[in-house]
């Protein structure tokens, strides 16, 4: 079937009512609602309203992860703080522990809180999306649990570690560049699972470090650790992969090291053969523009630092350059009157969910 939209505020209360039928306060189904559905409004749908059921909903009834974020600040300074999110929801913790970063820093320029015993936080965009709407510049990242394997290596060690960046400009829509520093994340690999669609080369090893292309073996042998995502740049040194690595330990470290968190194959969601919590690590930094210059001068430069990036000469048959955030600025203006894109495998999903959380009434927008 061609793919069904459903409009946004549908998905959002259908959203709030089951997830506090799961036992997370209103308040803060709110916020987990916001996080996913304004990943499917940009066009990170690895990231949307398709991870409710596995990474959410499953987990809360595996006992791995709390309904009930119990947000605690563990050490705090005038610019920086470290929490302790108690396996609570990720996204509650994130966004707590952003807008904290986000109060030091128009206090004081700049502001940094480290977080430690999280859950998946979802669509890392989100949080440098709220100092952005402050007039400030957001960076977060993440660690999770081992998909990459370093350079010449084989086995999954770190994780998918996005380094987040949201900058404001003149223009319509943000500088936002939110990226795994692996060649793909789990998210597309699922992604392509369910489009029935075989894998590019390059993307997830073997063992034997020989590329992987079947989605359905991959996401198993990821668990089983008999495969892994390689880092930015790919396979090896020729093309560079070094740098994603690189990259992939720098929000390791910062995710973990700070806050005296978990890392590396602490996180892989298992001990003595049962789930357990990932207790994974994230960071948010925001910056006052400020403290440096003239919020509308910083606009103006980097919109004309963007504009002539797009602006400048094209490859032969290409007629255009895109900077980070545009395209997603463009999902969004597809999107705003649209809906959600649903497949017909994630509309079987919703269904039993709508059956499972007694959620009915909603029976009729999932039908294909």
């Amino acid at each position: 079937m061609e793919q069904k939209y459903i409009p946004f505020d549908v998905i959002e209360k259908f959203m709030i009512r089951v997830l506090v039928k799961a036992g997370i306060p209103e308040s803060d189904a709110k916020i987990v609602t916001d996080v996913l559905v304004q990943a499917d409004k940009l066009g990170f749908d690895s990231h949307g309203v398709n991870r409710l059921k596995p990474i959410y909903l499953d987990r809360i009834k595996d006992g791995i992860l709390n309904p009930v974020t119990n947000f605690q600040i563990v050490r705090e300074g005038p610019t920086t703080a470290v929490i302790d999110g108690q396996n609570g929801m990720g996204h509650v913790i994130a966004y707590n522990a952003m807008k904290m970063a986000i109060e030091k820093a128009k206090k004081l320029g700049m502001g940094m809180v480290a977080v430690r015993n999280s859950t998946h936080y979802g669509f890392a965009g989100y949080y440098a999306l709220m100092a952005v709407k402050e007039n400030l510049i957001g960076i977060t990242g993440t660690n999770a649990r081992p998909s990459i394997a370093p350079t010449f290596g084989v086995e999954n060690m770190l994780g998918t570690n996005p380094l987040t960046f949201g900058i404001p400009t003149d223009e319509a829509f943000p500088f936002l560049l939110d990226c795994a520093t692996s060649v793909t994340q789990r998210g597309k690999i699922e992604l392509y699972q369910r489009q029935g669609k075989t894998m590019p080369k390059g993307w997830v090893i073997d063992e034997n470090g020989e590329s992987k292309t079947d989605p359905n073996e991959v996401l198993k042998d990821l668990i089983a650790g008999k495969a892994a995502l390689t880092p930015l740049g790919g396979i090896g040194e020729e093309t560079a992969g070094y740098k994603g690595y690189g990259y992939a330990t720098v929000v390791e470290i910062l995710s973990a090291a700070l806050q005296q968190g978990a890392y590396l194959k602490m996180l892989t969601g298992f001990k003595d053969g049962k789930k357990v919590p990932y207790n994974l690590g994230h960071f948010f930094i925001a910056i006052d523009i400020n403290a440096f210059t003239d919020v509308d001068d910083f606009k103006r430069t980097t919109g004309n630092i963007l504009r002539e990036l797009r602006a400048s000469k094209k490859m032969p048959g290409q007629n255009r350059i895109y900077t980070a955030g545009e395209k997603e600025y463009e999902v969004w203006m597809n999107r705003k009157d649209k809906g959600i894109p649903f497949g017909s495998e994630l509309l079987k999903e919703f269904k039993d969910i709508c059956n499972e959380y007694g959620v009915t009434e909603f029976l009729p927008y999932f039908s294909e």
